[in-house]
């Protein structure tokens, strides 16, 4: 095997020594919802967790079934905000001797259990949407407008929870635009029950409970395939990889890149492993710091391993993956 070395960089924070040749310049912390943004979780859980709660109730006794469509989603919403509070907060564990990457793939789990619940409650949501559309009953249309007009607030509200930090953390963006979208949901019910209300038309709830069913099938399937995707370690959509392969291959003195892999740590950090091949020899660590900093400068990726080789005796046994 040719003389070998290899250069860990990490993206840890203020931890110190992690890797050879760490530098303060893979400081890249990340936002993960404890503090102010745990406290968001905390106050959105509770908002709509009361507001499920009320709105079953006044789809029981309406006998709208458009209602309990929009109250079986804000609970699956409420156990997803639950399980993506608690698998940011287990991503903040530190790495152990059985953990070596610590929980932050907790996240992509949560991500995973998310999509399947939703669809679970889809599923109950659209049985019992087909019972009402062969048989319609009698809807309350002024009790369907009051119960989702308070729905638009508290998920309006919920949803400016995550205002202020979408921007830099990937799982408060998807809590807001799922709470948003809830929004939008409950003012489709607000116009079904102003449609009952003028028309006298039993219909138009089932009918709406469907076009529900629609919307949040189809805004939630990108989350079931990307979630899916980052459980079988896919590169993330946001990387080219052959650019990277590109650019680690055009480095000054790399003559081969071979065994190069990139995958999602979490759902907001990617590690990348390769090998390089540099016939002069080790460059040294002040190379390696900076082929770091621009892995995670071009295609944000914080968690880079690189393995130097000469390729002055035998080949790499894990050179037939290369990709050229």
């Amino acid at each position: 095997m040719s003389a070998e070395h290899q250069h860990h960089g990490h993206d840890h924070g203020d931890e110190p020594g992690h890797g050879l040749g760490h530098s303060d310049s893979h400081s890249h912390g990340h936002s993960h919802a404890h503090g102010g943004g745990g406290r968001a979780f905390a106050l959105a859980i509770g908002l709509n967790t009361c507001f499920v709660a009320a709105e079953v109730a006044a789809g029981i006794i309406s006998g709208s079934v458009a209602l309990i469509a929009d109250a079986g989603h804000n609970l699956s919403d409420v156990l997803s905000l639950v399980l993506a509070w608690a698998a940011s907060r287990l991503a903040q564990r530190p790495p152990s001797a059985r953990y070596t990457y610590g929980l932050k793939s907790s996240s992509i789990l949560a991500a995973i259990a998310n999509s399947a619940l939703i669809w679970i409650a889809l599923g109950a949501i659209l049985v019992e949407t087909l019972r009402r559309l062969a048989d319609p009953a009698p809807v309350a249309g002024t009790t369907m407008m009051l119960v989702a007009g308070i729905g638009i607030v508290v998920n309006g509200a919920s949803a400016m929870l995550f205002a202020a930090g979408r921007a830099n953390d990937l799982n408060l963006r998807a809590a807001f635009q799922h709470l948003a979208a809830d929004a939008a949901v409950s003012a489709g019910v607000v116009l079904a029950g102003l449609g009952v209300m003028l028309t006298g038309q039993r219909w138009i709830d089932p009918v709406t409970s469907l076009i529900i069913v629609a919307v949040i099938g189809w805004g939630s399937w990108g989350l079931l395939r990307d979630s899916v995707r980052m459980g079988m370690l896919a590169v993330p959509d946001r990387i080219d990889e052959s650019a990277v392969q590109a650019f680690l291959a055009g480095q000054a003195g790399v003559s081969a890149v071979h065994d190069l892999h990139i995958w999602p740590m979490s759902t907001t950090e990617t590690a990348l492993t390769a090998h390089i091949v540099m016939p002069a020899g080790h460059p040294g660590d002040v190379f390696l710091r900076g082929l770091s900093d621009e892995l995670h400068r071009r295609f944000a990726i914080g968690h880079p391993t690189l393995q130097i080789e000469t390729g002055a005796e035998e080949a790499c046994a894990l050179e037939s993956a290369a990709i050229v």
